[in-house]
């Protein structure tokens, strides 16, 4: 090769160089790393309140269990319909995600469009409109939730302060059902006809309801908070007679006390409470339907308690239903054994059990001296240790002095099973802080 030829190769490569760079320059200059959503429809949002997670522990703040299918929702769902949740969040942080649940659906389950926002504060459907919030899924709007399946949202970054409530939005814009939901909530939401997922005012929102509807957990990223506290229980625990929109559920005086405790500088945890009660809920039977409506508390521990974002402790609340509603008479033996396998399921996650005796409920209509004896049977175990690593004894605290065999009157709601708000307000302050310390398990 003469030395002419060889310059005029290296002139050619150092020209293909030069193309190929700007190439590249192009196409990296048009890419503005924007997620490209694989939602049919989607186009994508670019919102700078999703971010990832700073720091901070993620807790659960608010939870719901799915307690089954609405009635009137088993072919044509919510579709066309926007539903806002409203939930109250027992922990501060700086960044949230959401669970919806799509448990009780037969069919997959369209959101198109989501959003969190804080409540404007006036118990209306209204939401503070700086605080809106678009949420995406895996980098998309909208998502397809399998039938039986749950999805985690992606971080979005809001400040939501503690004992406030939080908006959370989802339209629907096809039909599947039925909808998972939770009855008696005690707590108004709302409904609203098209797409008003981001309407700030509340307007649209004419139709109120009392369900909490696909929607089954807040978490947030929190420097107030380091641990979760998971209450499991029956109607007791869901605060079916408390103030409806009051907050005044047994589990949220609780999340009040122990945050205050350490805000005064207590030796205790700090963790956040959720509450996973069911009405109507017993340890060893369920409800009916394929997947079981109001499942036992054994086959649905580990997705509603074991699961939860950063559980540290169990509150266990549950076996009077399993009293009053068998048809014969209740074996105190199988109650027992039924609540020693959910403590052995969590002491298997290395979480502490806290359990609750079972309150009186005489006067209430399914009462018989025969199931009083088995109440009986059961807080005898309670007491002596037997069943959790420590007791909170309700039926102690909350009974009538003149007449163990019945709640005390101004703690009785009326029905003479469920507590009024004062007796609930009592369940809360006379849980022991203390039994939320350590991690220790018993030998049961």
């Amino acid at each position: 090769m003469t030395k002419r030829h060889g310059y005029a190769v290296l002139s050619a490569l150092a020209a293909l160089v030069v193309i190929l760079s700007a190439v590249i320059y192009v196409t990296v200059a048009a890419d503005d790393g924007t997620p490209r959503s694989s939602f049919a429809g989607d186009r994508p949002h670019r919102d700078s309140s999703v971010a990832p997670a700073s720091t901070g522990t993620w807790v659960g703040s608010w939870s719901t269990a799915p307690a089954g299918g609405e009635p009137g929702t088993e072919t044509a769902g919510l579709a066309g319909r926007s539903v806002r949740n409203v939930v109250h969040a027992s922990t501060a942080g700086t960044s949230a995600r959401i669970t919806l649940s799509n448990l009780y659906g037969q069919s997959p389950l369209t959101i198109s469009h989501a959003s969190v926002a804080l409540s404007a504060g006036d118990g209306s459907a209204a939401a503070a409109a700086e605080t809106m919030r678009r949420l995406t899924f895996d980098g998309s709007g909208g998502v397809v939730i399998p039938a039986g399946r749950q999805v985690l949202s992606d971080v979005v970054r809001l400040t939501i302060p503690h004992d406030t409530d939080v908006l959370v939005t989802t339209y629907s814009p096809t039909p599947s059902g039925p909808v998972t939901y939770h009855p008696h909530a005690q707590q108004v939401s709302y409904v609203a006809q098209g797409d008003r997922t981001e309407d700030a005012t509340g307007t649209p929102y004419t139709e109120r309801t009392p369900y909490w509807r696909y929607v089954t957990a807040l978490d947030v990223l929190s420097n107030e908070a380091r641990g979760t506290v998971v209450v499991f229980g029956d109607s007791i625990t869901d605060g079916i007679t408390s103030t409806v929109g009051a907050n005044r559920r047994w589990t949220d005086v609780l999340a009040g006390r122990l945050r205050t405790a350490v805000e005064s500088g207590d030796d205790l945890p700090r963790y956040g409470v959720v509450n996973e009660g069911i009405s109507g809920n017993q340890v060893l039977a369920d409800g009916l339907g394929r997947p079981a409506e109001n499942q036992s508390g054994l086959g649905r521990f580990g997705r509603d308690a074991l699961s939860r974002t950063n559980a540290k402790v169990v509150v266990i609340d549950l076996g009077i239903n399993d009293i009053l509603r068998n048809p014969r008479l209740a074996d105190p033996d199988k109650i027992v054994e039924g609540l020693r396998t959910l403590v052995r399921q969590a002491h298997a996650r290395g979480l502490k059990v806290v359990g609750a005796t079972l309150m009186p409920f005489e006067g209430h209509r399914g009462w018989t001296p025969a199931r009083e004896a088995v109440r009986q049977q059961v807080n005898a175990r309670i007491r002596a240790g037997l069943v959790y690593d420590s007791v909170v004894d309700f039926d102690r605290s909350l009974r009538d002095p003149y007449d163990p065999r019945r709640l005390r009157p101004d703690y009785d709601s009326g029905d003479h099973l469920h507590p009024s708000d004062l007796g609930f307000a009592r369940m809360g302050d006379v849980f022991d802080l203390t039994a939320l310390k350590g991690a220790g398990q018993a030998e049961l």
